[in-house]
């Protein structure tokens, strides 16, 4: 397979808790994955050390083939403002940072100049429908604005790979999928790989691919279901 991204017996320890206990993925460019499985189960330090927020204790992630372990944590810094983009629960937007701001940060950390970063973030704000709100700062948006900005921030660099970590638990139902909606179709233009970790299986129903995630490990049976965005 001709991935993007891929894991090779990751295994990850918390004292006696095998929080990852030797898995293997494969991610290819365009692909959606969601990862679900119960708390406690792994999903989101799969994603921690997919995204190079975490180390495994042995085994590696590998993107375009390089293995990411090899990277000191500047590298992996470096790494995660370019080829990585982040969605999470609860936005995490900077609230001193007006809508156009948060979404340009990665690039002027990356140290791209103002002016290019503000016009790819203006560019992805209008796509998402906030062309109108960039000048705002977190506390005016709503929840669902909110997180549209935080999809900006994770595309306006045209990453490689977006991770969303619970990207609609904070949103109600409705909103959730629009959000979703929102996300799916950024990353199509983009050919970016989507992993999704939730436990909302409407979420779920959304991705090409589904894998559990059971104490640590891939569960046996995967489900793999392409469904209509």
């Amino acid at each position: 397979m001709n991935s993007v991204l891929a894991a090779r017996g990751l295994v990850k320890t918390y004292g006696d808790v095998h929080a990852l206990a030797g898995v293997d993925i494969d991610i290819k460019a365009g692909d959606v994955l969601a990862v679900v499985g119960p708390s406690g189960s792994g999903k989101t330090t799969l994603l921690h050390v997919l995204s190079g927020i975490l180390r495994a204790d042995s085994g590696d992630v590998f993107l375009d083939g390089r293995a990411i372990g090899e990277l000191n944590e500047t590298g992996r810094s470096e790494l995660r403002r370019t080829a990585f983009g982040f969605v999470f629960q609860s936005g995490m937007l900077v609230a001193e940072l007006t809508a156009e701001e948060n979404a340009a940060l990665p690039m002027l950390l990356a140290g791209r100049s103002r002016e290019e970063s503000l016009g790819a973030a203006r560019l992805w704000l209008a796509r998402l429908g906030l062309q109108t709100l960039e000048k705002r700062r977190p506390a005016e948006l709503s929840g669902g604005q909110a997180q549209r900005v935080a999809i900006a921030r994770a595309l306006a660099h045209r990453p490689r790979v977006i991770f969303a970590d619970e990207p609609t638990g904070a949103l109600d139902t409705r909103t959730g999928q629009e959000m979703m909606s929102a996300l799916l179709q950024a990353a199509e233009e983009t050919n970016a790989a989507v992993v999704i970790v939730t436990h909302d299986k409407a979420i779920a129903d959304r991705a090409l691919r589904v894998v559990e995630i059971q104490d640590g490990r891939i569960a046996p049976k995967v489900i793999e279901e392409a469904v209509s965005a």
